[in-house]
């Protein structure tokens, strides 16, 4: 068993983000090819982007109503044989790394100190 990770596909000349309007699947559904997997919207119109491949799903990239970037990772499924993603290339779905990195700059940041009471 192997990991198929599918990609926002680049659905139109100069579109850089689409928004995430339906999911027709959900984590354990089984996938045929060309299934449709998700509906995504752009300026001009929603698109239903197809299953290339057969496999189960493990993770969805991201929540109804989000911003998602061509090229980011949309869903992963397994699949019989050997998946496309790479050993040890092995990141959380777009969904699961947002928290964390969102949450880093507020720790790098120092807290503020009050400087010493000058002496009399």
């Amino acid at each position: 068993m192997g990991i198929h990770v599918i990609k926002m596909p680049d659905i139109g000349e100069g579109i850089a983000e689409v928004e995430l309007v339906a999911w027709h699947v959900k984590i354990g559904d089984m996938v045929a090819e060309d299934q449709p997997l998700a509906d995504v919207m752009t300026d001009k119109a929603t698109v239903e982007i197809p299953a290339p491949v057969v496999g189960r799903v493990v993770a969805l990239g991201g929540d109804v109503g989000q911003v998602m970037a061509v090229g980011g990772e949309l869903i992963r499924l397994e699949v019989e044989g050997e998946g496309n993603l790479k050993p040890g290339a092995d990141a959380p779905p777009a969904k699961a790394a947002a928290a964390p990195a969102a949450a880093q700059p507020a720790a790098a940041a120092p807290a503020p100190q009050s400087a010493p009471a000058p002496k009399a």
